[in-house]
This record gives structure tokens, sequence and C-alpha cells, in this order.
């Protein structure tokens, strides 16, 4: 049977309590992935996670936590250095330690040395044994790099500035929603913007050799933005000098259910295929509730790294051997729920079932706090070919628990938090009918102790179904239910969406965005624009749901491009035409 994953990563995300000057909250944070295959064993670390998810297969995950390591610190980054793991991660204002451990899973960590201060470490060791380390997370310098002593991992020279903000050229650095950055209305929006300024954040280095080439890879503009994404400088040496690779960012997920596709790491598969792991936004109950997206990426023939994110949070499947679909422009499986008919046992004001199938994850259905029996149903309109079903849930208001202060781990004067790093439980059972009267089970987890709160549930055999019901649902942290995507993936059986017929642009700001527009088409549920530096290099997207413009922000000035609008609804997807603009 064939392994499929879909986005958000299907993992245990663990809760904190923050407290700050800024407000106080409870949510769910996973964020600044370094996925590393040590000993055939895959390991994904992220921060603020209390330790790290280890997989044979990328498929099922397990957790260990790690009290050894400084699980408050932010952007782990975990590399092979002469047989053994080695991991660091940052903080504020004083100098950090990098810790190593011969088998993560039986071993555990032990401290090697304590550098200097940096922020958004990355580890690289080069096939001559020669080790050199990266850091930078500011809108005011620059990404570093430096060579460390092979044995002692101390500094050896003096560290060069590698890359610094050009968001004059590179249009996808520019802060803000769409590369926009709103007037600060709310006092809080205001003090933030006040201590952080306008300038976009470079962070986030990572380094990977392929073919000889040394690609330095960074974040920007922010990581609660939508446009939030990785690009890449190449150069002949470790620590350069590095060119601004033609093809940027390499890694961008602004549209569809879950956004972003920022600070992550690159890394082989045992087959010899090429990932890309990254941090995708939710944000709504705070700044940094973030999530784990995994991505195909490669190297193409004139050496431009650069990832497929069509329809990025739809279904794949995980490649037995070597990769054959790499520049796929259509999924395994459509989506058939969006903007079907949704009813609950009840909802919230603001929360109406709607909001679990308007493919957003940033709102949702939640249920009136004293309804005791919650459920949640999704009519397709049709009995539809059903294989898949993703069942996200979201954390709706959660209340503040009774906490001790002395316990908190204190970041800041003004800021402090606590993780939870044991599992809190979500249980559910979903069901689907061809009819409405008589159900069968899909998924029943009321007995088991898990909190999948993106749970995918992939159906050994498809089935014939109209309706799709979640019930009997408990929340952790003695929420209410709430759903912010009930998807539901298969076949329509249907026609096609008519095929875009024309695509008119424009380009704005100084070159730096394109505006598209075009007719809608007859059929479709939404459209995928991809776009790239050559029709056969068309290797960005962003999908969008029931719009006929973009205002497309994610390019570079003086870089010409070549556009495709497809056009795609339950049943498939129809190739647009190409255009360039100069």
């Amino acid at each position: 049977m064939r392994k499929l994953v879909c986005n958000p990563m299907n993992l245990e995300y663990r809760y904190q309590i923050k407290d700050s000057m800024l407000g106080n909250g409870v949510f769910r944070e996973a964020a600044d992935p370094t996925m590393l295959l040590f000993h055939e064993m895959y390991f994904l670390f992220a921060s603020m996670s209390g330790g790290f998810w280890y997989s044979n297969d990328l498929y099922d995950w397990k957790f260990k936590e790690t009290p050894e390591l400084p699980i408050y610190d932010y952007a782990p980054d975990v590399r092979e250095v002469n047989g053994e793991v080695v991991f660091c991660a940052s903080r504020r204002g004083e100098n950090c330690t990098l810790y190593r451990s011969s088998d993560p899973l039986t071993v555990p960590f032990s401290a090697v040395s304590a550098p200097f201060a940096f922020w958004d470490p990355d580890v690289f060791q080069d096939d001559d044994g020669r080790v050199y380390f990266y850091w930078g997370c500011s809108n005011k310098e620059p990404i570093y790099g430096i060579e460390l002593d092979t044995g002692t991992l101390m500094p050896v020279g003096e560290k060069k500035s590698l890359i610094a903000e050009k968001e004059a050229e590179h249009g996808w650095e520019r802060k803000g929603e769409n590369n926009r950055l709103a007037p600060a209305v709310t006092e809080r929006d205001k003090a933030i913007r006040k201590a952080v300024g306008s300038k976009p954040f470079i962070e986030g280095a990572f380094m990977t050799k392929h073919d000889g080439k040394y690609y330095l890879q960074y974040a920007a503009p922010g990581t609660e933005c939508n446009v939030y994404s990785d690009g890449v400088y190449v150069g002949e040496g470790p620590l350069g000098p590095f060119q601004y690779q033609t093809h940027n960012p390499f890694s961008s997920v602004p549209g569809g259910y879950l956004q972003g596709a920022g600070h992550g790491s690159t890394f082989c598969d045992k087959a010899g295929n090429w990932w890309h792991v990254s941090t995708m936004r939710i944000s709504v109950n705070e700044n940094f509730e973030r999530r784990i997206g995994l991505f195909p990426c490669d190297f193409d023939a004139d050496g431009l790294l650069y990832c497929n994110q069509n329809f990025a949070c739809y279904p794949m499947v995980l490649p037995e051997g070597r990769r054959t679909d790499m520049d796929r422009t259509s999924p395994c499986m459509m989506l058939l729920s969006y903007g079907k008919t949704a009813t609950a046992s009840s909802s919230r004001q603001g929360c109406e079932p709607g909001k679990g199938v308007n493919e957003n994850a940033r709102s949702w259905w939640a249920a009136e706090p004293d309804d005791r029996a919650p459920w949640y149903q999704v009519d397709l309109g049709k009995v539809c070919r059903v294989e898949a079903v993703q069942v996200n849930f979201a954390d709706h208001k959660l209340p503040m628990p009774a906490y001790n202060k002395d316990e908190m781990h204190k970041e800041q004067a003004w800021s402090s938090r606590m993780i939870w790093v044991q599992p809190q439980r979500t249980a559910y059972l979903l069901e689907g009918s061809e009819n409405g009267s008589r159900w069968q089970i899909l998924k029943d987890t009321r007995s088991a102790n898990t909190d999948y709160s993106h749970d995918f549930i992939t159906l050994p055999d498809p089935l014939r179904l109209r309706y799709i019901r979640v019930s009997e649902i408990s929340v952790p942290m003695e929420g209410v239910a709430a759903i912010s995507g009930l998807r539901v993936f298969g076949s329509g059986g249907g026609a096609l969406p008519a095929p875009v017929k024309e695509v008119r642009a424009n380009r704005t700001e100084d070159g730096r965005n394109i505006l598209l527009r075009w007719d809608s088409a007859e059929g479709a549920d939404g459209y995928n624009v991809r776009y790239g530096i050559a029709p056969e290099k068309q290797y960005s997207s962003w999908q969008l749901f029931g719009k006929t413009e973009l205002d497309l922000s994610l390019i570079n000035k003086g870089q010409s491009y070549c556009i495709t609008v497809d056009s795609f609804n339950e049943n498939g997807v129809s190739i647009g035409k190409t255009i360039s603009v100069r």
C-alpha cells in the first residue's frame, strides 16, 4: 500500500503557555525545523517542542524528550559532525552551547563548547572534514559565517558577513502580508513595530553542498507572514563568495490552506530524493503559532535549487525509490470539500460551520461552550470517490490555566513561558455515509491517547461517500471543539474546469510586483498561478480560491518571468497558456 502524507505534517504538536507584556496565551508551536538522516533514521527537531521526532520512513513519527538540552532556545540545528550528531539552538544575550551525541535515541547529549552568542545557528561539515558555522536573525545585521575547530567546535579566524537584506531588489524580502506592511493600529502592534521596525528579518541559515557547489539558504521577511519564504545564494566555497540564485525564493507557499514555507532545512532521503522541511504559519492565537511542512525539492540541470509546492497542502505520495514526479503540476487526488455545505451541533458567532471548509487554517468552526455532544458534518453535494480525509483541529481561545510564575522559564524581563512536553489528548470519531442515514467508521480515536491536531487518514480502499462527519470530540486544555479544516480528498467524477483563456499582466512597484488578472474559468474552484524564470522553470506557485486577480509580489527586480494560470476543481487541473513578462 502506498504511503501518503499531507501538510501540515501529522505530528503531536506541543502546547505552551506564554506570559508576556504583549499578552498571555496558550497555543501550539513547532517551527524552524531541521531534518537529519542519521544511522538510517530521520530526526526532526523544531523550536519549542521539548524534544524531537524520529522516523525510519518519513511517515510514522515518534517523539522523544530531551531534558538535557535547552528546550526553550529557538531554532534548533542538528548536523552530523565526525560521526556524531551535533545540536545547537539560540537565545539572546549570552553564549549558546553546542552539544553532541553518538546516538540521540540512546545516548543523552553532552555539552562541547559555548563559543559566543548567536541566533538561528547552522553547523556544516564539508567533505574535507572542516567545520563551518552560520548564524543570524536580524533586520539590522547580516547572516554571518565562520570556521570552527573540528574537535573543540570553537571559532577559527574571523567571522564573515555573507547575506544581507536587499528588499529594494528582492521583492519577496519585503515585510508584511503579501509583502505589504499594514499600518500599526492597536497598541500591541505599535509596540511591536517600535521594537522591531519595518525592515525584513534575514534569518534561518542552512548550508547544503551539491555537485561541488555550496547552497547557503536563508529566510525572509518574517515568520508571521504568508510570504515567509526561503531563498538561496550559491558559492564555490563554504564561506563564499556567494551569488544570488536567479530562481528565488526557492521555497514559498503564499496561498492555500496553510501558508508560509520559510526557515527550513534541506535533506536527502535514503533513496537519494531531496526534500525541504520548513515553517508554516497560523499566527492567530499568537504570532509564533506555527506548524511544519514537508516539500519535495531538487537541483535542476543548471544547478538551481527548487521545490515543487504546487497544491502544497494536498496529499502527496512518499516515493518508493527515486522520485519520478518532481515536476508535477497536479496533485495525486483533488479536494472535494471546498465551499460545500457544512452543518454542526452548534456554532459561535464568527465561527460558523462554513469556516471549516473555506481552505483557510486561520479561521474555523467552533462549538458553543455548553455543547456537550459537539459534531461537525460536510455534505459533498453528491456521491464522490473518497480516498483520504484530513481532520484539522483549531485552538479556539483556550482558557489560561492556573500556573506558578516561579516555574515559568524566564526569557526576557517582560516574557516567560512553559512548554507541556507531555502530549495532550485529542479524540474523535470520523464516519462517512453515502445517503446520510447509514454510516461507516473511517477512524475511531476515542480510546487512544494521542494529540494529532492535523490528523491525515488514508482509506485502505476508495469509498463512495457523500457525507463526512466528526463527532465524539474531546479536545485538550478544556477547550471547545473547533475545526479549521475537514478536508476530503478523492475525485468528484465530473468534468475538468475550462482552462484560463487569457492572462493580463502589468508590472508595478518598481518591477517588484506583477499585477495579474484573468476572466473566471467555467467550473473552476480556484487557480494555481505558476511562475518562474523560463517556461521550463516555472518552479514557484500561488494557489487561489474564488479570485481572478493576483498581485504577485514574490519576485525580483530586473528579472523576466514566465507565468501560467491553471484552473482546478474537485475533478482535476486544466493547464493554462504561458505568458512572458519582461
